[in-house]
């Protein structure tokens, strides 16, 4: 592990979140993927896109999508969500992120805390993006996810693969609406 790289579990476990993968004999049997995300917003809000890298093996899988006005922090939810969505079977997903935000909510459990306490991030103030966060805790109910921080323009290819997904995705003709951010 080096400088830029910052492991961190999530606390969403089987007892936390009612996972019920099952493991055979001690033997867990799911396939272990790897997840690159990052997020980018041209303005913050405005035109917004994520993109991803999924590797499996030798196999690899890149996704990514934009819309017309969203903010950063809910393209690095998306980016995230996208690729736990992508997964037809329950793995154990190592991601690589390099938005704190995301890393930190999910290993702190402040995501799980918001929820808990009405998506209220305390008596007074709302917490942003519920709907995407509903939808990330709900992925890691399925998935045991490792969420790592690694620092973003550092020359981690696939991070550095990722953010040129991103931007080439923000910058797309006929971006449709986010629903979540416009609500």
């Amino acid at each position: 592990m080096n400088k830029s790289t910052t492991r961190s579990k999530a606390t969403l476990g089987q007892q936390d979140e009612g996972n019920q993968n099952v493991k055979a004999a001690g033997k867990d049997r799911r396939p272990e993927v790897r997840i690159y995300t990052d997020g980018a917003c041209l303005g913050n809000p405005g035109p917004g896109g994520y993109g991803v890298v999924l590797l499996y093996g030798e196999s690899r899988k890149e996704l990514s999508g934009g819309y017309r006005l969203t903010t950063n922090n809910r393209m690095e939810l998306m980016a995230a969500i996208v690729g736990l969505e992508s997964l037809t079977v329950p793995c154990r997903v190592t991601l690589f992120t390099d938005s704190q935000y995301v890393v930190n909510a999910m290993t702190k459990g402040w995501a799980r805390r918001w929820r808990q306490q009405g998506w209220m991030r305390n008596k007074k103030e709302k917490a942003l993006n519920p709907d995407l966060w509903e939808k990330l805790l709900t992925l890691c109910r399925r998935h045991e996810v490792i969420f790592i921080w690694v620092r973003g323009h550092a020359g981690d290819p696939e991070n550095e693969r990722c953010d040129l997904l991103s931007k080439q995705a923000a910058q797309g003709d006929d971006l449709p609406d986010d629903a979540g951010y416009l609500a």
